[in-house]
């Protein structure tokens, strides 16, 4: 049996980088499966993927069962802006080439910040409204994650969708329901969220997949980041170290659906769950 939990968040301002820009960042308008996966790791404090915690009486892995979650991601945003910003570094030759000698730190007469600078254009998100199912085997994980979220006491750092100042406001946490509560019906409607449309979807088993296949939906196509492994240093687990994600594909959809059989929940709203 399959369980759901939808939540509802709000975000001042949000960037959801494209990984492979730099000069200019540019962002996704809604965040990669990555994204939210980092937000319930700092929730439930999972800083090592062995950590374990007690979840209606047995103790699990944390790690393994966030795996096995099936996510949902939709949202909007009113309008963007680019901010233009100063990137700095630390590096010997980055700070030889703007001051001329290590000692020096003064440039035109005032003295500035060592190492070397280089102007960055980020793309930022205003107002975004996002709204993210997670489906789950186990009813109790689902109301664990429900439970951090009213009373967040093990979350490593402030909680944020994106960069660390892109603080969030839950505005809704549902109960945890049976996923048979949702059905698959044909509503045509544009209904204003941009979705990630997973090649590998979660679909009843009753469902009609052909009626419901990812071939039969419009978008632009992506490969984006969902789970990933930390490359150890030095012997022990550093959760800030490199990683190397996993890809999955997917295609972004403005929301418009006709003439298409869609998996809704018990607000009508479409549920797209990536099944990694």
């Amino acid at each position: 049996m399959m369980y759901i939990l939808r939540l509802r968040i709000y975000q001042p301002q949000a960037h959801y980088r494209v990984p492979f820009t730099y000069q200019r960042r540019h962002t996704y308008p809604i965040p990669p499966y990555s994204t939210i996966i980092g937000l319930l790791c700092n929730l439930l404090g999972i800083d090592h993927p062995e950590k374990e915690g007690v979840i209606n009486g047995p103790q699990v892995k944390l790690y393994d069962e966030l795996k096995e979650l099936k996510i949902s991601i939709a949202g909007r945003f009113e309008s963007k802006t680019t901010e233009y910003v100063w990137f700095r570094n630390l590096s010997h030759s980055a700070h030889n080439s703007r001051f001329g000698s290590v000692q020096n730190r003064i440039i035109y007469g005032e003295v500035e910040h060592i190492g070397g600078q280089s102007p960055v254009s980020i793309d930022v998100l205003n107002e975004v409204r996002l709204i993210i199912h997670l489906a789950h085997e186990n009813k109790d994980f689902l109301g664990f994650i429900a439970s951090a979220l009213h009373d967040p006491t093990h979350r490593l750092e402030v909680l944020h969708i994106g960069r660390a100042e892109d603080w969030l406001t839950i505005e809704e946490i549902s109960c945890v329901k049976d996923i048979t509560t949702c059905e698959i019906k044909r509503r045509d409607g544009a209904y204003g969220y941009f979705f990630w449309i997973p090649e590998n979807r979660y679909l009843p088993e009753d469902a009609d997949m052909e009626s419901v296949s990812d071939s039969s939906f419009e978008g632009l196509a992506y490969r984006i980041t969902a789970h990933w492994t930390v490359e150890s240093t030095k012997g022990y687990y550093n959760r800030h170290a490199a990683r190397i994600f996993d890809y999955v594909k997917v295609k972004l959809s403005d929301g418009l659906f006709v003439n298409k059989q869609l998996f809704l929940d018990d607000q009508s709203f479409p549920i797209f769950l990536c099944q990694f």
